[in-house]
C-alpha cells in the first residue's frame, strides 16, 4: 500500500495547488534506511571526454582510443572523478536537498565505467545525531553505492551532511511565499 504524502495534501480551500518535493529534513532519516534513487545516467563518451580536459586530467586513458587500446581495458575508462559526481548528483534529491555537505570519507572504485554505462544508485543511512554547534541542524552520515546496467557495483563512499530540521529550513519560508503567490493568482483567474 501507498502513503499519500503529506506533502501531496491540497495546501487550501482553493483546488489544485500542491507542495512539490522538497526533498529529505533530519526528521526523516533513520538509521538502515535506503533509498534507491529514482534516475539512472548513460554516460557518454562525450560526458568523459569534456569533464576530462574540463578539470584538466591529462591522463589519455580517458580520451585516447589508441591508447586506451593498449592496456588491458581495450578502451577509454571513464574519469572517476565524473562517475563520483553523477552518484553523488543522483543522491542529492534523496539525501542532501536541505544539507550541506562536510565531508566524503572511503571512496573505492569498485570496478571501471565505460561510456555507454549506465549508472545507479543508492544510499543507507548509517548514523544521525543533533548538531552541537547548530541546533536547527542534525548531522547525517551515509553510504553510497553506485552501480552500472549489469548491478555491477562500480564505486562506493561515505559522505556526511549538516540537514536542516524541518521547522529552521530556509525552504519552508520560501515555498510559502511560493504558495501565496499562487493563491493570489488563483484568486484573480
Amino acid at each position: 500500500m501507498v502513503k499519500l504524502l503529506k506533502s501531496m495534501q491540497p495546501l487550501s480551500a482553493m483546488p489544485n495547488i500542491y507542495r512539490g518535493w522538497e526533498g529529505r529534513y533530519y526528521e526523516d532519516f533513520q538509521p538502515g534506511d535506503i533509498y534507491i534513487h529514482p534516475y539512472g545516467r548513460t554516460i557518454t563518451e562525450n560526458d568523459n571526454i569534456w569533464f576530462s580536459l574540463l578539470t584538466m586530467n591529462t591522463n589519455e586513458i580517458h580520451f585516447n582510443s589508441e591508447y586506451a587500446a593498449e592496456t588491458q581495458w581495450g578502451k577509454p575508462l571513464v574519469n572517476s572523478c565524473l562517475t563520483l559526481s553523477i552518484v553523488l548528483g543522483m543522491s542529492v534529491m534523496d539525501i542532501s536537498q536541505n544539507a550541506v555537505n562536510l565531508g566524503w570519507e572511503e571512496i573505492r572504485l569498485l570496478n571501471p565505467v565505460f561510456a555507454g554505462d549506465t549508472i545507479y544508485a543508492q544510499t543507507e543511512v548509517l548514523e544521525k545525531r543533533e548538531s552541537k554547534s547548530r541546533p536547527e541542524m542534525g548531522i547525517v552520515r551515509f553510504k553510497t553505492i553506485g552501480y552500472n546496467q549489469d548491478n555491477v557495483p562500480v564505486i562506493e563512499l561515505k559522505r556526511t551532511v549538516m540537514v536542516w530540521k524541518k521547522q529552521h529550513a530556509p525552504r519552508g519560508r520560501i515555498i510559502e511565499k511560493r504558495i501565496k503567490f499562487a493563491e493570489a493568482k488563483g484568486q484573480k483567474a
